[in-house]
């Protein structure tokens, strides 16, 4: 099964006329993108945009051999002209099933939004999955539809709905050899490289307009990070960037390991903050013994916010806040407890991202025990990162990669 994406941006295309962000400035070249319309083996089209015919002729494809043309949402705007000779574009109710002489069958996907996805499955028995803009699908259910799964392709809004392909995963949909493509990409998406760094992490990808994908070929699926530490500094945008990256899994496991205090308004405050942001279908733990948790290789991703924390209440058991304490043995203790993070860091099986702040870029503390704390977590932060698969750093609400 051939699939050649036509175009693979928003409804109206990226750039948009006339608009001056910078989203649209950056889309030149290669990140220049027409309405997503997507071909199936000459004989499916997936959505009929403005120029289908010429996108077609620029990819080496004709649509002289269509046998079906399928709308997924409802287009706005002036009517698209219809090439001679093409079928008649459609919308089809839900799980209705369109059988094509030419062995190709497809099905109807109920979305949670106004719209239709499109299950294609080709002679030789691949599968692939093509959802609307800012749609999920709706009511899916692991073997819910009684047809094989894992999908070979899936096509979606995964800019816009990482949630979609958490349901997906959950599902059995998707598993790590599914080439997951990102289309329907607007301006509000970052530009390139960025747009590639945050989809790899959550195992898609996107493609230049006429590119032409092969299902079954997983060659290109990207592999998700194990192991990822993001720092920066308050306010950086560091919790958000480690929730993203986990936005397409679903049952992630987020491990807080400030906990509550009790009658600071202002801390509990940032905690209904942070859950509110969270999916629903996230679960939490509010521990500081992070051990366990690595340890176990059946677990699902796990979201660890944050080391600081994790720090500062080592240090509270020990007794490190004290200069006599710290030099009679407290340090050795503080270390131990690093030493076997690190060892567990390095060894876990399970996919996790880790935050902490960077803190060594401040003012110098003006207290033995803050230097300190400093001190520590800089050389925590260092080892963990020494240790990791990826790194970022968050400035201003933007990451730089450092590893």
């Amino acid at each position: 099964m051939e699939i050649t994406v036509l175009g693979g941006g928003a409804v109206e295309g990226l750039p948009v006329g006339g608009c001056p962000c910078a989203g649209c400035a950056a889309a030149v070249g290669a990140g220049a993108r027409g309405a997503t319309a997507v071909l199936v083996d000459g004989v499916v089209l997936l959505d009929l945009t403005p120029g289908a015919a010429l996108a077609a002729a620029r990819a080496g494809r004709s649509l002289a051999g269509l046998r079906l043309v399928l709308l997924s949402h409802p287009h706005d705007g002036p009517p698209v002209e219809i090439p001679p000779g093409l079928p008649a574009p459609a919308r089809v109710p839900d799980g209705q099933r369109l059988p094509l002489t030419t062995g190709h069958r497809v099905r109807a996907v109920a979305v949670d939004g106004p719209g239709t996805g499109y299950a294609v499955d080709s002679p030789d028995g691949l599968r692939m999955l093509y959802l609307p803009p800012g749609c999920a699908p709706a009511g899916l259910s692991a073997g819910g539809d009684g047809e094989p799964a894992p999908y070979d392709l899936v096509l979606l809004d995964v800019v816009g709905r990482p949630d979609a392909l958490a349901r997906l995963r959950a599902a059995g949909a998707v598993t790590g050899t599914t080439d997951v493509v990102a289309v329907h990409i607007g301006h509000d998406a970052p530009p390139e490289p960025e747009l590639s760094r945050r989809l790899a992490a959550l195992g898609a990808r996107a493609v230049p307009d006429g590119t032409t994908l092969v299902a079954g070929d997983y060659q290109d699926v990207p592999d998700v990070p194990r192991r990822t530490l993001v720092l920066g500094g308050a306010r950086s945008g560091k919790s958000a960037e480690a929730e993203r990256r986990l936005a397409a899994f679903p049952d992630v496991l987020y491990v807080a390991t400030g906990g509550t205090r009790e009658g600071d308004g202002e801390w509990a405050a940032r905690v209904a903050a942070h859950r509110e942001r969270r999916p629903a279908s996230w679960r939490t733990a509010e521990t500081c013994d992070l051990l366990p948790l690595l340890a176990d290789p059946d677990g699902p991703p796990l979201l660890v916010d944050c080391l600081s924390l994790w720090l500062t209440h080592t240090m509270d058991a020990a007794g490190a806040w004290d200069d006599a304490a710290w030099k009679d043995g407290a340090a050795t203790a503080v270390r131990a407890q690093v030493d076997a993070l690190c060892k567990a860091w390095r060894a876990t099986r399970r996919t996790a991202v880790v935050v902490s702040n960077e803190v060594g870029s401040g003012v110098v503390p003006a207290t033995a025990s803050g230097r300190r704390f400093r001190d520590e977590l800089g050389r925590l932060n260092a080892a963990v990162a020494e240790r990791s698969d990826h790194v970022l750093l968050m400035v201003a609400g933007l990451p730089v990669t450092l590893r």
